[in-house]
């Protein structure tokens, strides 16, 4: 395993600790009949070309080390996703109740909205690692946002690799204004959501009521598979 490989895979297990941890809050919404605040997670560690280029932007040396890991706050991403704009503070409270990871900083891109239009909300979390050599606390980012805004964040993103982060301005003009109707349609969610959510509900009452009922027959002499 060479030294890139040793370095990241606690960042690695993070995110797939993570993201188990919060899919399970959404299964314990669904199983107690409420509605969950989180439609669905995702989750990645930085690939090394990002890294490389955040090296060259923070004036760091490129390979792995302490300073590395305290300077880059992102290595280790969890991407939480709601339905609603109201259902991010719900979720930002699950955490900060939560006991097995530490928010060391916030920083809110839906109230504070950045220039470009860009809106998320943002948590710099420590989180212990289990590893062979013992326990490894790391820095994670976790990104709370709703469907619209992530939809303009990944357009925004693959942009802004095409322009280098100088956009024309038609363009810039453009995202700006794709970035208040996403909003919009947000706040027109919000308003309806009590009837956009009972319809859900039904829908999924119906599925599992149209559901065929397959009886097993078992032949004489089968055995539970053990």
């Amino acid at each position: 395993m060479g030294q890139w490989d040793r370095f990241l895979q606690p960042y690695k297990q993070a995110v797939d600790e993570l993201k188990i941890k919060l899919k399970g809050i959404r299964a314990q919404f669904e199983k107690s009949n409420t509605t969950s605040p989180i439609e669905f997670v995702t989750g990645r560690v930085k690939p090394l070309a990002s890294i490389y280029d955040k090296t060259l932007e923070k004036g760091l040396v490129f390979e792995p080390s302490d300073t590395l890991a305290h300077e880059l706050q992102d290595i280790a991403g969890v991407r939480i996703m709601c339905q609603f704009v109201d259902d991010i503070p719900t979720v930002i409270e699950l955490l900060r109740q939560r006991n097995d990871l530490h928010i060391i900083e916030e920083k809110d891109y839906i109230t504070n909205v950045k220039k470009s239009g860009y809106r998320s909300y943002h948590m710099i979390i420590e989180y212990p690692v289990g590893t062979i050599q013992g326990e490894k606390v790391i820095l994670a980012e976790i990104q709370i946002r709703t469907l619209a805004m992530n939809f303009w964040a990944s357009i925004e993103h693959s942009l802004n690799y095409k322009y280098k982060g100088v956009f024309p301005k038609e363009i810039k003009n453009r995202l700006q204004s794709a970035a208040e109707a996403a909003f919009k349609l947000d706040e027109e969610m919000s308003e309806i959501r009590e009837e956009i959510r009972e319809a859900q509900q039904y829908f999924t009452e119906y599925k599992e009521a149209s559901k065929p009922k397959v009886r097993q027959n078992h032949p004489k002499g089968d055995r539970e598979y053990q």
